[in-house]
């Protein structure tokens, strides 16, 4: 389906299986297929934005005119690829301030500290009306 990807990749012996959808439509649409069990997934991701948060209501606005003659999405990701490569420190974990988080508070990756501080919990809510 156009805006939703699904992959599976295997850990050591087991497969793990993800999704990916943009837009609130396709949204709907994989959450629907999971809700009616036509699909399982171990990981699912929904960004609201049309074409992910590259192309969001965030984004400059372009006259039709700029738009039928550039390709915005592309052009943003090749120009948010090129910011990257540039990059003294693309990774997280080789960033010196975040070692040194770790070093001096939060013990280690994965430690009780971290996943207190760090991770999100969620609450079992009620649903809303349709």
């Amino acid at each position: 389906m156009e805006g939703i990807k699904e992959a599976e990749i295997k850990i050591g012996d087991k497969k793990i299986r993800a999704a990916v959808a943009h837009g609130l439509g396709n949204a709907r649409k994989l959450m629907d297929k999971i809700k009616n069990g036509e699909a399982s997934y171990h990981f699912v991701e929904i960004m609201a934005c049309p074409g992910g948060c590259i192309c969001g209501g965030g984004q400059p606005i372009h006259t039709a005119k700029e738009l039928a003659e550039i390709d915005i999405k592309s052009a943003r990701a090749k120009a948010i690829y090129e910011a990257d490569r540039s990059l003294p420190i693309r990774k997280s974990h080789e960033n010196p301030t975040i070692r040194r988080l770790y070093e001096e508070f939060l013990e280690k990756p994965g430690s009780h500290k971290a996943h207190e501080l760090l991770h999100t919990h969620y609450s079992v809510r009620e649903s809303y009306a349709e």
